[in-house]
């Protein structure tokens, strides 16, 4: 019975992301998708399609790859881009690296997501992107909770939480000086919960990462790490194999994974309905103080 009222509500979410994207495509000149690989930036290219349809969407997408990705999220990039004949740009945390634009961190709690920073502007400047669309929702983090769909960068990148233009009646404001940005997020009212009911509904493609599959992982501080080339066990850490899944993907260095069964869209709603840790909780990178994420929002930050 709650089945009509649910979808009604999906499709009401869609179409505000909708409206959001054509508002970038009317207002500004060289707009860009900021994607991951993650479900949110796919899911944002699934609602491009859908708002231009029958036209192929109207820009590019911008990838900034840290190095240390999960080659599952690199395949299903590739893929992707390919099927539906997209355009896409890479921006490189290992070029910044080598040179000498970025220091590279050292130490058991070393990660380059962090990183992306520069090479995410670089890559902006670059290529004039005056308005970048990104995937956060603001379920997931209480600095992401504070952004508006239309989020003001000044002519640095840089965000000012304190400063941002009041979202009316539906209107959207993309006035800027020259040199100023804006990151837009469709996505800005989804919870976790939408985004997977969402992705049932439609069908929607995402890598296996998301579905419960055996992986070798160990614990540190907490969260389950995968073993990779590029992270080392510390004294006392020991790896095992585990059916797990990742609820959100970025760098392995700090992308935690769950125990879990769900194999399905269908078995991760119900997962998601008992879950008593946050999406991001699982993410390394957001406990390294009480304003992580903040502080790279305001250096530039997605």
């Amino acid at each position: 019975m709650d089945r009509p009222a649910r979808t009604s509500h999906l499709r009401a979410l869609e179409a505000e992301a909708i409206y959001v994207m054509r508002e970038v495509a009317a207002q500004f000149e060289r707009p860009v998708l900021l994607f991951s690989g993650g479900k949110d930036s796919i899911l944002m290219v699934h609602l491009a399609q859908k708002a231009f349809h029958p036209a192929p969407i109207p820009f590019p997408l911008l990838h900034v790859d840290t190095g240390h990705n999960f080659p599952e999220t690199i395949a299903f990039r590739d893929q992707l881009v390919e099927r539906l004949g997209l355009r896409l740009h890479v921006g490189s945390v290992q070029e910044a690296i080598d040179a000498g634009r970025v220091v590279e961190e050292t130490g058991p709690e070393a990660s380059r997501n962090g990183l992306q920073i520069v090479p995410l502007l670089d890559a902006l400047d670059e290529h004039r992107f005056d308005a970048a669309f990104g995937g956060g929702r603001r379920d997931e983090e209480k600095a992401r909770a504070k952004e508006r769909f239309f989020s003001h960068r000044d002519r640095f990148g840089q965000w000012d939480p304190k400063n941002q233009r009041p979202e009316l009646w539906n209107l959207y404001n993309g006035h800027k000086n020259v040199g100023e940005t804006f990151r837009v997020f469709p996505l800005s009212n989804w919870t976790e919960m939408d985004v997977w009911q969402y992705i049932a509904l439609d069908g929607v493609e995402v890598p296996d990462l998301y579905f419960a599959h055996e992986r070798e992982v160990f614990s540190r501080r907490g969260t389950l790490l995968a073993t990779t080339d590029f992270v080392e066990l510390q004294p006392g850490e020991t790896a095992a194999r585990r059916s797990v899944r990742f609820r959100t993907i970025g760098d392995a260095t700090c992308t935690g994974a769950v125990e879990s069964t769900a194999a399905t869209p269908a078995e991760i709603v119900r997962e998601v309905t008992a879950a008593r840790q946050t999406e991001r909780g699982g993410r390394h990178d957001d406990k390294r103080s009480e304003a992580a994420m903040e502080d790279r929002k305001k250096q530039g930050y997605f």
